[in-house]
């Protein structure tokens, strides 16, 4: 079982930046992968980042090169620095987590605004 936390949302304007971070607890080292998922207002909700366990990293079309995403293994984190923010990347971000078995886990969500 794998709780993830995360923390680092909040209101920034345009052309900001962010860090977002996700604690893990539990068996963190069973994670085959680590994503960064959003939701905005009246939209579904969206992948934008993944990392797995040997360091691969996927990023959405709209954030390329303005988001990164990194984990600390010896930490139990995972982060998602979000540079060059616009008003689009408001949503709430929700840390997932996957293991090898494909059972996902959620965090709770964080707020991240920016204004325009």
């Amino acid at each position: 079982q794998v709780q993830l936390v995360e923390s680092g949302g909040g209101l920034v304007q345009a052309g900001g930046s962010l860090r977002l971070s996700c604690a893990a607890s539990g068996s963190f080292f069973r994670l085959a992968a680590i994503s960064w998922y959003r939701q905005a207002p009246g939209k579904q909700r969206e992948l934008v980042a993944t990392i797995t366990r040997g360091g691969s990293t996927m990023y959405a079309d709209s954030v390329k090169g303005r988001f990164t995403i990194s984990t600390d293994s010896a930490k139990n984190t995972a982060a998602l620095q979000m540079n060059s923010l616009k008003s689009e990347d408001t949503a709430v971000y929700y840390c997932h987590g996957r293991n090898y078995d494909s059972t996902a886990y959620w965090g709770q969500g964080t707020q991240v605004t920016v204004s325009s």
